[in-house]
Order: C-alpha cells, then sequence, then structure tokens
C-alpha cells in the first residue's frame, strides 16, 4: 500500500484539550494505528508541536514519538511540506493565527470556538474560500456514541412531529485550591475568550439544528456564580466571565428547547451532558454514551397524585438503543473525516462558515441577557 504523508503544524497542544483529544487521542493514535486508510492509500499524519515552552513541547514530543517541535510558527507556516495547520490554543489568539495559516496557502482545522466574534468568524470563513483552502472546525459532539445513537432515531421519524428538547449539560468546577480546579483559569476571564456562553453555545447550535432543526430565536440568562476563583499556580483572581447560562431556543417548525449549562452545578443524572427530546410519536434520552427511547405505545399512563404512592418507576418503561455503527472517540473520528477531506476530497460540511454560526448565536444569547428580551436569529448567513 503506497503511503501519503500529511504535515499538520499542531498549535496549542500542550493545554489539555489540544493535548488529549487532538494529540494523544487523535493524531497519536492514528500513527499507532499505523495510519489512515483512504482509498488504498495509508495517509501518514506527520506532526511538528508549536507552542511558547519547547520544553514542555520537547516532552510531549518524547512521549508520543513525534521529533518536530517548534516555537516559531511563521517558520512553521513557510514550510511547503507542511500543508495543515491546526489550532487548538486560546480563543483569544486563534483569529490571527488562523488568518496567518489561511494567508500561507494551509488547509486549516480548529477547535471551537473558532473566533470571538462572528464578524471574525465569517471573515475567516471568507479568507478560506478566497484563497480555496479546505477548512473545518471541532463538532464533536456529533460524533459522541450517544448523539449517534439519537441522531439514527431522530433520523427515522421515530419521535414523530418535534415538541421539545431539553439539553443538561455541566458539573462542578473547584474555584479553589483545595478542589484543583479541572478547567483552566482562563475559561473564566472574559478578556481571554472565557465564558461558558461562547464556548458552549456554539456546541447548543450545531446540535440543535443538525439533529432536530433551525435556531430561529433565542432568550438567555447568564451568571457568574463564583465572583473570584484560585488559578493555576494558587493566586485568587476575579472572574470576569459567566459560569453558568440559562436558555430558551425556539426552532423552526414551532419547536421549543431548553439548555441549562453550568461549571456551578453537581449533577444528579446519568451523564455529565444529556439530551431529553420530545415529539408526538416519542421520546429520547441521549447522554455520551447511551440513548434510551420510550415509544408512544409504550408510555406509561400517569396520574397525579401526590397523596398515594405508585409502584411505578417512570425510568423502567425506557428501551435502550443498540449501537448499530461502531464508534470510538468522537475528537478522533472528526479528525480522519478531515483527513480524508484533505486528501480524498470528500465531504466535510463543519467548515469555518458553521462554526461562525455556532459564534453568532452565543452573541445573540449575550445580547438577549444583556437586554433581557427574546432575539431573532438572522435567517440568512453573512
Amino acid at each position: 500500500m503506497a503511503t501519503q504523508r500529511v504535515g499538520i503544524i499542531m498549535n496549542g497542544v500542550t493545554g489539555r484539550m489540544g493535548r488529549i483529544q487532538h494529540l494523544a487521542r487523535s493524531i497519536a493514535a492514528i500513527r499507532a494505528d499505523g495510519g489512515l486508510d483512504v482509498g488504498g492509500v495509508r495517509v501518514w499524519p506527520d506532526p511538528v508541536l508549536v507552542g511558547r515552552d519547547l520544553e514542555r513541547l520537547s516532552r510531549l514530543g518524547e512521549a508520543y514519538g513525534i521529533e518536530r517541535v517548534s516555537t516559531d510558527l511563521e517558520a512553521c507556516l513557510a514550510d511547503p511540506a507542511d500543508t495543515v495547520y491546526f489550532d487548538a490554543q486560546t480563543t483569544a489568539r486563534r483569529e490571527e493565527a488562523l488568518a496567518l495559516a489561511i494567508a500561507a496557502g494551509k488547509d486549516v482545522y480548529c477547535e471551537k470556538p473558532s473566533a470571538t466574534t462572528s464578524g471574525a468568524g465569517y471573515h475567516l470563513a471568507e479568507l478560506a474560500e478566497h484563497a480555496g483552502v479546505r477548512n473545518g472546525a471541532v463538532q464533536d459532539k456529533l460524533f459522541l456514541p450517544g448523539l449517534l445513537k439519537l441522531a439514527d432515531v431522530t433520523a427515522s421519524g421515530a419521535l414523530g412531529r418535534l415538541l421539545a428538547v431539553r439539553i443538561e449539560f455541566g458539573y462542578w468546577v473547584f474555584p479553589d485550591a483545595l478542589g484543583a480546579t479541572q478547567r483552566p483559569s482562563w475559561n473564566y476571564r472574559a478578556a481571554d475568550g472565557g465564558g461558558i456562553v461562547l464556548d458552549m453555545f456554539c456546541h447548543f447550535r450545531y446540535l440543535l439544528e443538525r439533529l432536530f432543526a433551525p435556531v430561529e430565536a433565542v432568550l438567555c440568562e447568564m451568571a457568574t456564580h463564583q465572583p473570584s476563583r484560585v488559578d493555576e499556580v494558587g493566586r485568587t483572581y476575579d472572574a470576569t466571565a459567566e459560569d453558568a447560562a440559562y436558555a430558551i431556543f425556539r426552532l423552526a417548525g414551532g419547536a421549543v428547547a431548553q439548555v441549562n449549562a453550568s461549571w456551578c452545578t453537581r449533577p444528579y443524572r446519568d451523564d455529565l451532558f444529556v439530551i431529553h427530546v420530545d415529539g408526538t410519536d416519542g421520546s429520547a434520552v441521549a447522554g455520551l454514551h447511551d440513548c434510551r427511547v420510550q415509544p408512544g405505545a409504550a408510555t406509561p399512563r400517569f396520574v397525579w397524585n401526590p397523596d398515594e404512592t405508585e409502584d411505578v418507576t417512570p425510568r423502567r418503561s425506557w428501551l435502550e438503543v443498540p449501537e448499530r455503527r461502531p464508534s470510538g472517540n468522537a475528537f478522533r473520528h472528526q479528525w480522519e473525516l478531515f483527513l480524508r477531506h484533505v486528501v480524498a476530497g470528500e465531504p466535510f460540511p463543519w467548515d469555518l462558515r458553521d462554526a461562525a454560526r455556532g459564534v453568532e448565536v452565543a452573541e445573540l444569547a449575550f445580547a438577549s441577557a444583556l437586554e433581557r428580551r427574546w432575539v431573532d436569529v438572522p435567517r440568512t448567513d453573512r
């Protein structure tokens, strides 16, 4: 089998997400499996790890068998042997680096959000389109095993006409040194691109629109429940970004989606991320790995009577959706799709324009919270 090398400039892999999901569980995992078979050609990802700390980069390279590391992004972009640029930096640094990569003629793939404003996000999409480079953004939630099952259920029409969607996301992020905070401190500083709305509403838009229906309007309330937090070196700082958001989305066709997203909640549910869907002919509930349905014909008849104890447990009547297609790490799956897009031109609809639409709905949610009103979502892209 012939081998085709694909040089990838990976910027920002010393951060948690870049290191674990994109390097260790995606690119390094593909290399460990001998590459990716694309139409009888073995695609071999050959990354150069880029960042600001050469020592940390060198340790990462040694851990995953990657020899090339650099702190000089411009030099890496000038190398014609590396044709793909990937960005997992903090949000505030992403726009400039992506623009440089596009100007250098690189195919680009990035974490979300693609930029801190929708205007910047759409501008990046236009730059990529005019340059003729392939481009994409991470939309990993679509490839989670539980949501792949949910997608099969909704596509089958088994739920009937869509009535409502409820999304519960979040967990307790420790604000103090004793709790060993699980997220980087920049996530809670607005000036650095932090905040749960910009981070998560990008996900919520593509999930709602690709699984159910287009978003037509949003009503949002935001909160900074923890006004101060402790950073990675034990210093207390002011949290200037919201750590919780509570939103209602109106979807095309009349359905309503409710979203609770919080880093200040102690979840009492089956997963850290749960979607509950109600339709006229049935309902479904999906988490990260599992999905369950309750068909209309199997729906119990409940009667509200708080004065008597009924021998009915609502969860007993739900049926588990079997796995009909193999699923693995969601990030690796999308990386493989993007590599196929780069090498063989296979479809990849999750591009920078789609990413900008996610940033747009986050902006509209901010406007809704500040102005305390419903905000309509534009029907057409910029």
